[in-house]
């Protein structure tokens, strides 16, 4: 299936989540000289105009990075949103107006070193296409095919380090079942990787296939993160929340990130809570 387009949710509470997430993760590893290897497997178009058709249809950037946005000047104050937000202010067409918003492809290649690769895998051919015309550094390969299936046929890559984002559409149910099968070939070939994981919260709860497949595969040292909107209602569909798995996460990683969603739910609404613990232990 290749309807999804993530044009029309860009810049919305789970992007806000998703990639502050993996802003942090990048910093830390960012700390050691040693080069990285970034995948990103389901690349989408790399930054998306607020204003564009798809974009403008739904909105929903509206109740997701805008209200960070409005509130920038005083968030700045936690060192992580600070530094997050600056980055997406460096998107913008004009100073001080929210026009653009940075999609994965943009947040690993800003911070790329000459000594770093990115491999971002796109699927879906208009999307791909999109992507082809994004303006990227040198060492970053564009790929026009399944990221899911790429990654393990890449690995193990020729850096020391390994960094790859999954983020999946699932529009499938089997596909929760598919990642986890995935990762747990592909930590068996890495198993140093930073991996970071994005699953929806939906009022089914089809996200513990996901988790379970994980913990029930072996896998050790997963922290999550989730951040929810509200309890769903009976009878309610549709994402009620953003989940987040890191895999071997940096040391550190979770008390940033706890400091900085504290800041960012009273923003998103009166039921709106952040929870961070492991799902798996060392």
């Amino acid at each position: 299936m290749l309807s999804y387009q993530h044009a029309y949710h860009a810049g919305n509470f789970a992007d806000v989540h998703k990639h502050l997430t993996l802003f942090a993760v990048v910093d830390h590893l960012l700390r050691k000289k040693s080069p990285v290897t970034y995948l990103d497997t389901h690349a989408g178009r790399g930054l998306y105009p607020l204003a564009a058709e798809e974009t403008a249809r739904l909105g929903e950037y509206r109740e997701g990075i805008a209200r960070l946005w409005q509130a920038r000047a005083r968030l700045g104050d936690d060192p992580l949103l600070g530094d997050w937000l600056a980055a997406v202010g460096r998107v913008q067409a004009r100073d001080g107006r929210l026009d653009h918003y940075p999609g994965s492809p943009w947040w690993l290649s800003d911070r790329l070193r000459a000594s770093d690769r990115l491999m971002l895998f796109e699927l879906h051919p208009g999307e791909h296409g999109h992507l082809a015309r994004q303006t990227l550094p040198d060492n970053v390969q564009r790929i026009h095919g399944d990221g899911l299936e790429g990654l393990v046929k890449r690995l193990p890559v020729a850096t020391p380090r390994l960094c790859v984002l999954v983020d999946p559409s699932y529009e499938r149910k089997a596909e929760y079942g598919e990642v986890a099968e995935v990762l747990l070939e592909a930590m068996r070939l890495a198993r140093h990787a930073v991996v970071l994981v994005w699953y929806p919260l939906l009022p089914v709860g089809r996200h513990r296939e996901l988790l379970e497949g994980l913990r029930e595969g072996g896998l050790r040292k997963i922290w999550r993160s989730e951040l929810r909107l509200r309890e769903a209602k009976e009878g309610e569909r549709g994402m009620v929340g953003s989940g987040m798995l890191v895999i071997n996460p940096p040391w550190g990683l979770d008390t940033r990130l706890e400091a900085a969603m504290r800041q960012v739910t009273p923003l998103l609404g009166a039921t709106s809570r952040h929870t961070g613990d492991w799902w798996v232990e060392e």
